[in-house]
């Protein structure tokens, strides 16, 4: 099992401290270094700085939002960014959600698995270099009676083939997941549950097209923070797991929510869903069960950690996407030692 690396979002105040994390993951040999975007930084700029400044470690959108870009855009971007990078990009796309992609954006949050299935037909062939037609319900390539005409990538990318990993939360996204892309972005990641809220739906996906989980990468993300109070740990994630479950798309519509509620949190993540769009995030955060928050996160000593980590190995992951939590950089640092060190003791380097 690899390591990588989120930096979540660019500019909230530890900028300076991201890149340090970055460039001494790339020292310990992490193997890729994701950045995030919502509508503040956009992770295309955050991935050049990076890349800029590192010498050996991936960097990847974690994730490109579907509804930002048009898909020849995000081509573009992605045969740019592995060409400055000199083959170090990996592509992440996702829909993002209705608050979002609809406030945000301006665009209608409607069919995401057609529009993301699309989205990545349309970008593959554009990466590939053909000419670039598509007839579909959601993009025509080119537009019918103007001057448009088939036109061709004029970048060459540092490969012929870039990895595209998409973020997936519910079981059909999934399922499609596993047939059109070469990873999974996860989030909240429980050893217990991985495979029955994630990991059937991509086997389901890969069957269908004929192809096995061999070289599929399943990246989950999970906070990292060492220490010997594995409660007073968990407790620095409450604001995080409530913001997520309780507060991350509408009421009727929150993919954090329902996964949760797939676990086995459906009494306590109606609660926290309820207490968060009332205003209440102090009450959320409260409400979110100690359970819920170790096991969607790595807490404890080095070989607390390291034994969880072979929980994931054996469940199917192939690359563990860490985001060392501390208030300072020292302390991130440390935690971002701590999960080379426990993946050394675990036998799975």
């Amino acid at each position: 099992m690899k390591l990588g690396i989120n930096l979540g979002y660019w500019g909230a105040g530890m900028d300076a401290d991201n890149l340090a994390v970055a460039q001494e993951a790339d020292r310990l040999g992490y193997d890729v270094c994701w950045a995030a975007e919502a509508y503040g930084s956009d992770a295309a700029t955050v991935l050049t700085w990076v890349a800029a400044q590192t010498e050996r470690i991936d960097v990847g959108s974690a994730i490109f939002q579907i509804p930002a870009r048009q898909p020849a855009m995000t081509a573009m971007t992605a045969a740019t960014l592995d060409s400055l990078s000199k083959g170090r990009f990996r592509l992440g796309l996702g829909v993002s959600g209705p608050q979002v992609s609809e406030g945000w954006y301006g665009v209608k949050f409607d069919k995401p698995l057609s529009r993301t299935r699309e989205y990545v037909e349309i970008v593959r062939k554009a990466m590939s270099r053909e000419r670039l037609t598509h007839e579909g319900e959601h993009w025509t390539l080119p537009l019918p009676g103007g001057p448009g005409k088939p036109i061709k990538l004029t970048v060459h990318p540092e490969r012929e083939y870039i990895p595209l990993y998409i973020a997936a939360i519910g079981p059909k996204n999934l399922e499609q997941t596993g047939e059109i892309a070469d990873g999974a972005l996860l989030i909240f990641p429980s050893v217990e549950h991985l495979e029955d809220t994630a990991l059937r739906h991509v086997r389901a996906g890969r069957e269908k097209v004929g192809k096995t989980m061999e070289g599929f990468d399943v990246c989950p993300t999970v906070p990292l923070a060492v220490g010997d109070d594995v409660r007073g740990l968990a407790d620095m994630f409450r604001p995080y797991t409530a913001l997520y479950v309780g507060g991350m798309g509408s009421a009727k519509q929150n993919f954090y929510n329902q996964l949760a509620q797939r676990m086995g949190y459906e009494k306590e993540a109606a609660e926290i869903q309820e207490k968060y769009l009332a205003g209440d995030k102090n009450g959320a955060a409260g409400a979110v069960p100690h359970q819920l928050i170790d096991q969607t996160t790595l807490l404890g000593s080095v070989d607390r950690i390291a034994e969880r980590m072979t929980g994931y190995a054996e469940a199917g992951v192939t690359t563990l996407t860490l985001a060392p939590a501390g208030f300072t950089l020292d302390e991130r640092i440390t935690a971002l030692r701590a999960g080379t060190e426990a993946l050394e003791r675990a036998g799975l380097a």
